[in-house]
């Protein structure tokens, strides 16, 4: 699998009920070996609570500079659990059932990664796409 948008979440771009910048955005580390990517899937109740290593965190210092989404870094602190193959940035309102999923992405440094009880940083791209780009 490579990195992927949700079909929902462009849709949701182009009608404006995802704010990048305003919303609440959060990561969350995936075993896919519990999950398997569908484009089709829409929310984060398609995500099995197995297949979620640690708890989601939100995303801060939010940019879309040239259509490029970034953030600033993450720390999971004291993760257990299963091994972790990806990530998915979605909006959080609250509930699963409405909690639009963006994006998957499997393809970083460190992947997979073993939890060991201690903590995690993810460290999202310096280059030129960051967390994901729009556009050519």
């Amino acid at each position: 699998m490579a990195n992927a948008f949700y079909t929902s979440a462009l849709k949701a771009f182009l009608d404006a009920d995802i704010d990048l910048l305003t919303d609440t955005i959060k990561v969350q580390m995936i075993d896919a070996a519990d999950y398997s990517f569908s484009a089709a899937h829409d929310f984060l109740d398609d995500v099995p609570a197995g297949a979620r290593v640690g708890t989601a965190a939100t995303l801060a210092s939010k940019t879309t500079a040239g259509g490029v989404f970034d953030a600033a870094d993450v720390t999971f602190t004291s993760v257990t659990g299963d091994p972790l193959e990806a990530i998915i940035i979605f909006k959080d309102t609250g509930v699963e059932a409405t909690s639009n999923l963006i994006c998957y992405i499997d393809t970083g440094t460190g992947f997979p990664l073993t939890p060991d009880g201690g903590n995690i940083t993810l460290t999202f791209d310096s280059g030129a796409n960051k967390i994901f780009a729009i556009g050519a």
